[in-house]
Parts: C-alpha cells; structure tokens; sequence
C-alpha cells in the first residue's frame, strides 16, 4: 500500500529544474519562466478530456435527477471548488443547492488559512454526514498532491453512501491511488516555486473545474449557441447581458429588448419565446417546464 504520509516524493513537491536559480532572476526573468511553466497547464489537462467528459456525463446526470454536484476541498483546492459553485447560480440561474462547494475549516477557511484542518479524515467524513450525502448525488474531491486526508475521507463516505465519486488530483494514480468512478490526474509537473500548489496545481484545478459545471450546464439546456439564456439578471452588469442577448437572438433594437424583458419579468428564456412564437408569457414559462428547461426544446415544441 502507497504511504500517504511520505509527500516527499510526490510529483507536486518535486524542485523544477527551470527555476532552481529563481532568487537570481531580473524581474522580466522571473515572470518569462512563470509564463513558461503556465504554458504548460492547458497542454496536460487536453490529455485528461476523456475523463473530464466522462465527470461531466455523471454530473449531469445526477442534477437531472435533482441530486447535486458537491466539490470538496482545502486551501487553495477547496476554494477554487467554493469559487466555482458560487459563480453557477449567476450565470446558469441554478439552485445554490445544485453545486456545492466545501471546504476544510469551512467558511472561515475562504479568506484565512486553516491547513490544519486538512488533515482531519473525520471532518471530511462529517462534511458529507452533515450534507447528507445520497446515491443521486456527484461528490468530486480535489486535491493537488492526492493526499489530503479531509478530502479523501469524504469520499470514501461519499461512495458508501452510493454517491458518484470523481477525484482530480496533480500525481499520477500509481503514485497516489483513489478509488472512484471518475479519476482526473492532470500531471502538470513540478511547481516553480517547489510546493507550492496555488501555482500550476490551481491554474490546472480552474480549468478543470471551469469545463465540468459549463459541460454540465450545457446539457441541461442552460445555454443556447453559446448564450447564457439562464443569466440571473440581479445587477446593471448582468441586465445588459441580458438585453444584449436578446438584440443578439433577435431583430429587436434595445429599447424593444428591455421592454421585452420586462415583459418576460427579467427572463431570458420566456422572452426569447414570446418573440419567436408570439405567446404570452405564462405559454412560455409552460412550454420551458414540458421541456425541463431547454430553450430549444421549447422553441420547437411552439413552432
């Protein structure tokens, strides 16, 4: 059995040979060998696309059965995983329940370190307990070097309870195993700064993390071409995007748009429908529902 406890070999905590001289670098220097390493990052997370449209199949899945997709993590792992479940509800007007992020040493954790709390097996176990963790449910563990007792204690929970499990990790599987429906090891070499995760470990994790929930999203109908047509229109920001989709998927100018919107009661989805079929809104909210949401279902299903 692996030794989860020797990190000393593992690949995270490996000395980069293209920055052991990086005290003595000019400035300029110091950021090309940065930029040289980062250029790396989307080159090994393309090799994991396989397994990554295999994550976002399960999780998509799962929240079409109402279960959710909980990220789990700590330090810099859980707070990108807090990061990308928070952004979900803006952008695809999902339920916060959907996609879920947890992290060791909880919310505190998001703005102040709390490593210690990483180590802690039971707390990730309790993490699921507390979220009552169920067969229809996706759980994704993220951790840099693979060993992070919280996380890998949530998922072992996570799979006794019946839950899909998928697990992203920067270490080869033979070098840090975990058994789980969906293993994503984007193996991103050595850090500059040795150790240091937040670094290409991270940058890896974003990427990832950004393709799941948008794959996800898309097969739930929440985008159309490539429009955000569930865009929560809570601010100034986010009340153009919205109008200018609109404009964009119609002949409308923008003051036709925005009193189309507000017709639709700051919905893209209704509005879009109500121009395309000439419907009142009630029709439209109906024809969304029969088709679970997807716009183009829907459309069609008014044509």
């Amino acid at each position: 059995m692996t030794d989860l406890s020797d990190r000393g070999n593992l690949l995270t905590e490996a000395l980069n040979p293209a920055s052991e001289n990086l005290d003595q670098l000019s400035t300029l220097e110091l950021v090309d060998v940065i930029n040289a390493e980062d250029a790396k990052v989307a080159v090994v997370v393309a090799q994991q696309r396989e397994a990554i449209a295999r994550a976002i199949d399960l999780a998509a899945a799962s929240l079409r059965k109402g279960g959710r997709l909980v990220y789990v993590g700590a330090g810099t792992s859980g707070r990108l995983g807090v990061l990308d479940a928070a952004e979900c509800p803006p952008t695809f007007q999902t339920d916060p329940q959907q996609v879920q992020g947890a992290i060791a040493g909880g919310f505190e954790a998001l703005v102040r370190s709390a490593e210690g709390k990483e180590d802690e097996w039971a707390a990730g176990v309790a993490e699921m307990v507390e979220r009552q963790i169920s067969a229809v449910d996706v759980v994704m563990g993220i951790a840099a070097g693979g060993t992070t007792p919280y996380v890998r204690g949530a998922l072992a929970e996570a799979r006794d309870r019946g839950a899909a499990t998928l697990f992203f990790a920067c270490v080869p599987e033979n070098q840090v195993p975990m058994e789980c429906d969906v293993n994503l090891r984007v193996s991103v070499g050595p850090e500059v700064l040795a150790g240091s995760t937040r670094m290409k470990a991270g940058t890896a994790t974003k990427l990832v993390l950004n393709a799941i929930s948008t794959g996800v999203m898309v097969q739930l109908g929440k985008v159309y071409g490539n429009l955000m047509v569930d865009v929560a229109v809570t601010n100034a920001k986010l009340r153009d995007r919205a109008i200018r989709i609109l404009t964009t998927l119609t002949d409308c100018d923008r003051p036709e748009a925005e009193a189309l919107l507000e017709s639709a009661e700051l919905q893209v989805k209704p509005a879009l429908l109500m121009y395309w079929s000439g419907c009142e809104y009630a029709i439209a909210q109906s024809a969304l529902a029969r088709a679970d949401g997807n716009l183009r279902v829907a459309r069609n299903q008014l044509r």
